[in-house]
C-alpha cells in the first residue's frame, strides 16, 4: 500500500527493533537515508553487500555505526531504503518490510507491508519531507551525510530540480552545515586504482553510434561499469552503456545527457524492457540506471543500443549510423 510521509512515520512507530537495508555496493544517498531515519526513530543500518567509496569515507567520517550483511530475520521490520530491486539486495531473503525508494521504477512494493515512493532526485529528500513531518531536528551529522546524498545521486546538481535545490536549502539552514564542507568530505575521496584501469580499458573498448549529433557509446569491462559509464559520457557520448559480467550474470550500467533525456531516451524505462525480456531485473532513473540479467553481453550491449537508435531516430527524424574508424581519423584530420 502506498502511504505518505506522515503515514509512512505513523506505521514506523508500530515496530521495534528497526533494519534500515542499503542495496549492495551502497551510494551516500542510500547509508544517509537510513542513517538520518535511525537517529530520528531508532534503529540499526545495515549494508547487503558493502558500499561505494565515498560512502566508505562518509561512514568513518561521520562514525555511522553499520551492520554488514545483516540477516533480516534478527530484526522486527526491515525499511528497505533506496533500492528498487530484489537483486540489488542480492536476493536476500525479506518478509515484513517496507520501502522508501525514489527511482522511476521499482519492483518491491508488491509484497511490501507498505511504500513511500516518489520520482524525486534522491532519497534523501524524500527523507527530509519524513523528519519535517516528525518535527526531528537535523544535526550535523544527519546534514552533511544527506547533502552529500543529494550532491553525488544529482551527479553534482547535473539532475537536480528546483526542488532539489529548495531542500538542500532548508537542509543547510537546519543543520548548520556549510556545503564546503561536503565538497571536501567528497575530494578526500581516495582514487581507487583498478577504477582508474578499468575507466581507460572501457575507452579503448568503446562501439559508438551516432544519430543526428547524438552519440551512443558502449563498451565492456571487469568491473567498476558504473563509473566507466559516467566517464563516457564526460569524454563526448550523449547515451552510455557498459557491460561488466559475473559468472551467467550480465550487468549493465547506462547513463544519458540532459540532452539524450530530453529528446526521449529514458534509462529507467528501457532498462527495466530489456531485463523483462530475460527474466531478470532493471530499472533506475532516465539519465540512469542498470540491470542485471543471465544473457550474452555482447546480445545486450547491441539491444541496448539498437533500442535506443530507434527512440533517437523517431525524436530527431534522422537515421542512425555506425561510427567508422575511418571517419573518426577524418575527423581527426580536419581538426
Amino acid at each position: 500500500m502506498r502511504v505518505d510521509e506522515a503515514e509512512f512515520f505513523n506505521r514506523l512507530l508500530d515496530y521495534r527493533n528497526i533494519l534500515y537495508l542499503c542495496h549492495r555496493n551502497a551510494d551516500p544517498d542510500a547509508v544517509s537515508s537510513a542513517f538520518a531515519l535511525s537517529e530520528a526513530l531508532g534503529g540499526t543500518v545495515g549494508l547487503v553487500d558493502g558500499c561505494n567509496r565515498v560512502a566508505t569515507v562518509l561512514i568513518d567520517r561521520l562514525g555511522i555505526e553499520v551492520v554488514d550483511k545483516p540477516d533480516p530475520a534478527n530484526y522486527g521490520f526491515v525499511v528497505v531504503v533506496d533500492t528498487s530491486t530484489k537483486a540489488q539486495l542480492n536476493d536476500i531473503e525479506l518478509t515484513s518490510y517496507c520501502v522508501i525508494d525514489h527511482h522511476t521504477t521499482t519492483a518491491l512494493t508488491e509484497n511490501a507491508e507498505f511504500f513511500l515512493h516518489r520520482n524525486t532526485t534522491s532519497t534523501v529528500e524524500i527523507v527530509y519531507d519524513i523528519l519535517k513531518v516528525m518535527g526531528a531536528p537535523i544535526n550535523r551529522r544527519m546534514g552533511i551525510g544527506m547533502l552529500t546524498g543529494i550532491v553525488t545521486d544529482t551527479g553534482h546538481f547535473k539532475h537536480a530540480s528546483a526542488d532539489t535545490f529548495k531542500t538542500v536549502a532548508k537542509i543547510i539552514e537546519a543543520s548548520g552545515v556549510e556545503y564546503g564542507e561536503v565538497l571536501d568530505l567528497m575530494a578526500a575521496t581516495p582514487q581507487d586504482i583498478s577504477m582508474r584501469i578499468a575507466i581507460l580499458k572501457a575507452a579503448s573498448r568503446v562501439e559508438l553510434d551516432r544519430v543526428g549529433d547524438m552519440i551512443i557509446a558502449s563498451s565492456h569491462v571487469s568491473s567498476f561499469g558504473g563509473s566507466a559509464s559516467s566517464m563516457l559520457i564526460n569524454i563526448g557520448a550523449d547515451v552510455a552503456f557498459v557491460g561488466t559480467t559475473k559468472g551467467d550474470s550480465v550487468r549493465v550500467s547506462a547513463r544519458a545527457k540532459r540532452d539524450a533525456v530530453n529528446a526521449g531516451v529514458n534509462l529507467g524505462q528501457l532498462m527495466e524492457d530489456i531485463s523483462n525480456e530475460y527474466n531478470g531485473t532493471g530499472g533506475g532513473h532516465s539519465g540512469a540506471a542498470g540491470i542485471d540479467i543471465i544473457a550474452n553481453m555482447e546480445e545486450v550491449l547491441h539491444k541496448c543500443r539498437e533500442m535506443t537508435k530507434k527512440i533517437l531516430e523517431k525524436s530527431l527524424g534522422t537515421t542512425a549510423k555506425e561510427i567508422s574508424e575511418d571517419e573518426i581519423e577524418s575527423n581527426e584530420d580536419e581538426q
